[in-house]
């Protein structure tokens, strides 16, 4: 190779040096500028690593909240449904109870329209004549209404009841129990027992007016009952006279009164409210009174055993003489005191194979009045 050779290549070669300097220059600014970038990348990719990782422990921490969350609602929610069943069980008794109170309160309705019925006829009694006959009587029983016993005893064949006027007597009867009594040349053997009841000690009765029904009272004695009957029913079956259609008049004997029965259920008040009505009788009128007609049922009533103290029954009498004979032989034994016996008040005999009904009353003094 020339001198010359070299020195264009060189002047070439110089060239291309710098070219590659140029070029290396390029590339190593390119390079870094990639390191640059992939620091940038990396450092973002760390950002991005760190903030999923907080973003992954703040949602884990929300979902545990969540949770925590989701649980006290479920118990909140529990509990204000326990909370609605218990009101709903309240709220059930509290309705149960008001229905309760509304029956009390409709059964005081209904006494309390019995109770103004029966004070609305306070004042209006069928009217009673009585008399002062001497007697007097002190204590807080002085004025009552009194209830008699009116018993009917079945009494069985072959016995008798014998009452004595001591009761001291009776019970020395009773304990003697055999007794051997003479019929001329028959002795018989009988024995005594006592005479027990079951009789009421309480009774309460609930009461209302009839409808249908007037009580008539202050009738005149003078008057036939047949007549009265008639003239009550003509009087009261006249819708002038403020009555209507009768369907039944009875007259009860033990007061003196008469019971009408209408048809229709809107009459006897309004003749009742007037009370007292003039009655013709032909060729006289008579005033009478007219009251509510109450109708009664026993709404409570006890029992007790009540003993006849002086009183006994006789059993085991056989048939050996008339009747008549027998029961007088009987309370000659009975008179004796020999025989234990005392003063007899009353004594009856039943023969065997026949049935006889005995009456007990009421064992008072004579001399004492109710009114």
């Amino acid at each position: 190779m020339s001198t010359e050779d070299f020195s264009l290549m060189d002047g070439e070669s110089l060239v291309s040096l710098d070219q590659v300097q140029r070029e290396i220059n390029k590339y190593k600014k390119q390079h870094e500028a990639l390191l640059a970038d992939q620091k940038i990348l990396r450092d973002g990719i760390d950002n991005n690593n760190n903030f999923a990782k907080q973003f992954k422990k703040r949602s884990e921490e929300r979902k545990a909240s969540i949770e925590d969350e989701k649980k006290k609602r479920t118990m909140i929610i529990q509990k204000e449904k326990e909370k609605c069943r218990a009101v709903q069980d309240e709220n059930a008794k509290l309705q149960a109870e008001i229905l309760k109170v509304k029956e009390e309160l409709h059964n005081l309705d209904q006494r309390n329209t019995s109770l103004k019925k029966q004070t609305e006829i306070s004042t209006a009694v069928p009217e009673r004549r009585v008399v002062f006959r001497g007697s007097t009587k002190e204590g807080a029983h002085a004025v009552s209404f009194d209830v008699n016993p009116h018993i009917v005893y079945p009494m069985e064949g072959g016995t008798a009841l014998i009452t004595f006027e001591e009761e001291d007597v009776a019970q020395k009867i009773l304990n003697l129990k055999d007794h051997l009594v003479q019929f001329g040349d028959c002795t018989i053997k009988v024995q005594a027992k006592p005479i027990q009841f079951l009789v009421p000690s309480y009774v309460e009765m609930e009461t209302q007016v009839c409808p249908r029904r007037i009580l008539v009272s202050n009738l005149p004695k003078e008057e036939p009952e047949e007549r009265v009957l008639d003239k009550l029913d003509i009087h009261f079956s006249r819708t002038r006279n403020g009555g209507g259609e009768v369907e039944d008049t009875d007259m009860l004997h033990d007061s003196g009164t008469v019971v009408i029965t209408f048809v229709d259920d809107n009459i006897a008040k309004g003749l009742s409210d007037k009370q007292d009505h003039e009655v013709d009788f032909g060729k006289k009128k008579y005033k009478v009174k007219v009251t509510p007609f109450l109708n009664g049922e026993i709404s409570q009533m006890e029992i007790c055993d009540s003993v006849c103290t002086c009183t006994v029954l006789l059993t085991g009498i056989p048939d050996i003489m008339d009747k008549d004979n027998l029961q007088d032989n009987l309370e000659i034994h009975f008179q004796k005191t020999a025989n234990g016996g005392g003063e007899v008040e009353g004594i009856i005999y039943n023969p065997p194979g026949h049935t006889t009904l005995a009456l007990f009353d009421e064992d008072s003094p004579k001399d004492s009045w109710s009114v």
